[in-house]
């Protein structure tokens, strides 16, 4: 359960990615045509973000240093740049509709685990098995 909105109740994302230096920032979703529909990329530190040479548009979650919600993009097309979050300290990255499907809102708490610090196109399933 690697993204999981504690105020909610309910799921974001299953397998993540974390892009904590320079490089994977940098180049983030740009390799990629599609993001898969329970996959996330989490930039930090990350007060905004741009979508200039993507291929498809992402949902956007703005968090501070305890992953409380500071802001939402729902839909951003490629070719945008977001607003920036002063008080931002990560970014997540997510496939178009996740935010509505997840009911996530600014003030929301979230629950980030089992993040994979990865190369650049490698992302791997971290989805938790039941026990029992």
């Amino acid at each position: 359960m690697p993204v999981i909105n504690l105020t909610k109740n309910t799921w974001l994302a299953t397998k993540i990615r974390k892009a904590d230096n320079f490089v994977t920032r940098l180049v983030g979703l740009l390799k990629r045509s599609t993001l898969g529909p329970e996959e996330a990329l989490w930039l930090m530190p990350s007060k905004g973000i741009h979508t200039i040479g993507m291929k498809f548009p992402i949902d956007v979650v703005f968090l501070d240093k305890n992953n409380i919600v500071l802001g939402i993009a729902s839909g951003m097309v490629p070719y945008r740049i977001s607003g920036i979050q002063l008080k931002g300290y990560s970014v997540l990255e997510l496939p178009n509709g996740t935010i509505k499907k997840s009911h996530t809102e600014v003030g929301d708490q979230l629950e980030i685990s089992l993040v994979e610090t990865s190369g650049i196109d490698d992302l791997r399933d971290t989805r938790l098995t039941e026990i029992g």
